[in-house]
């Protein structure tokens, strides 16, 4: 059956003609797709588990540096994100399961954390509240420092030297933010909130 750009998803709010390439990920042993703006670190498309509507998603709403193309040109940049990415070095990077992700927290630095920054843009975020502020103030953090903070509290979180403030920070940034995430991405980082929202 041919598919039409009618019955793609919508491309994320906001997120329409960047120039863009294919990434996947595995999810639960499930192959799932999205564009990528390089340039941006942004993801612009939701994760899409059908190649064949991937590819007219990206002719669609995506570009190269030379324009538009066709499905047919998409189709082969998606085979190819099977094997090759421009995010990761090898194909185990990106491998994720559920039940894993409900139990053990985001290594800091990692490509998961990479992805949750490019698809919530969280330095760019509302301002914090207050207690997250304060927090940030006692950990010798700047606002600003938004990636630098969390890995900081993550990897004091691991080592068991975590106090009231690590906590407020990891929960604040890595679930309250997951309820809103665009397009069906919360599919991935739900089972991580979940475990960050009971920890500590």
């Amino acid at each position: 059956m041919d598919i039409t750009s009618a019955q793609c998803p919508e491309p994320l709010p906001g997120r329409v003609g960047h120039v863009a390439g294919i990434e996947s990920l595995v999810l639960d042993g499930h192959r799932l797709w999205f564009g990528f703006d390089y340039q941006s670190d942004m993801v612009v498309s939701p994760l899409i588990e059908d190649p064949r509507v991937m590819a007219v998603f990206a002719s669609a709403h995506l570009r190269q540096t030379d324009g538009e193309h066709d499905a047919a040109y998409w189709a082969e940049l998606v085979d190819a994100a099977v094997t090759l990415s421009g995010l990761v070095p090898d194909d185990a990077h990106r491998q994720f399961e559920t039940a894993r992700l409900r139990t053990e927290l985001p290594e800091p630095g990692s490509h998961l954390l990479y992805l949750f920054d490019a698809v919530a843009g969280w330095d760019e975020s509302r301002s914090l509240p207050a207690e997250v502020r304060e927090a940030y103030d006692r950990l010798g953090f700047d606002e600003d420092d938004v990636n630098d903070c969390v890995d900081h509290c993550l990897e004091a979180i691991r080592a068991g030297a975590a106090g009231a403030d690590e906590w407020t920070v990891v929960r604040f940034h890595l679930s309250a933010a997951v309820p809103g995430f665009p397009g069906n991405w919360a599919a991935l980082f739900g089972p991580m909130g979940e475990r960050v929202a009971t920890g500590g």
